[in-house]
């Protein structure tokens, strides 16, 4: 039996096990065989290596704690239902992403243009879809998204802004 704890973190890091696991086997193809699954350990190697790399943005990113609310994903928007408030968000008319502080909980402030804000806590059940929502956003620094959310402030911190505000993204009117 897994304490919750560790089984927390070792889901929490699961690509990067991933990741050192296919490196492993890729480095035993290369020093072991000759031939065709020496090429393949090679590519098993690479392959392994960009799994860390990615395993490491998303482990960052993750939080292990359990927080308000659930998050969702689906079809380009961004839907959190917390047990207070919620909101939906469509990826592409977001024009602000903040960090910040709210009730003494981290949240993600998502701004819209012309439409209420949505504030979502970096621990809601379900944002780990957010990783995969922000890597859409023109011009975001996954670097330096995770280093502000691995900040310890509880100063509001512009995380991403659209460099094309001005421009309308309405669609029906």
């Amino acid at each position: 039996m897994i304490r919750p704890e560790a089984k927390r973190t070792l889901w929490r890091w699961r690509e990067v096990l991933f990741g050192i696991s296919i490196s492993a086997l890729g480095y035993l193809w290369v020093v072991s065989y000759f031939g065709l699954l020496r090429w393949l350990g090679i590519v098993l190697i690479i392959v392994g290596g960009a799994l860390l790399f990615i395993g490491f943005q998303r482990g960052r990113f993750r939080s292990d704690q359990d927080g308000p609310g659930v998050l969702k994903v689906v079809e380009g928007q961004i839907a959190y239902f917390g047990p207070s408030e919620g909101g939906i968000a469509a990826i592409p008319d977001i024009s602000h992403i903040s960090l910040v502080t709210r009730n003494g909980e981290r949240c993600w402030q998502l701004e819209q243009k012309e439409l209420a804000s949505i504030y979502i806590p970096v621990t809601a059940k379900g944002t780990d879809d957010l990783f995969d929502a922000f890597a859409t956003l023109p011009g975001l620094k996954i670097e330096t998204m995770l280093q502000k959310l691995t900040q310890d402030t509880s100063k509001s911190t512009l995380v991403w802004e659209r460099s094309d505000i001005s421009r309308s993204k309405n669609y029906l009117h």
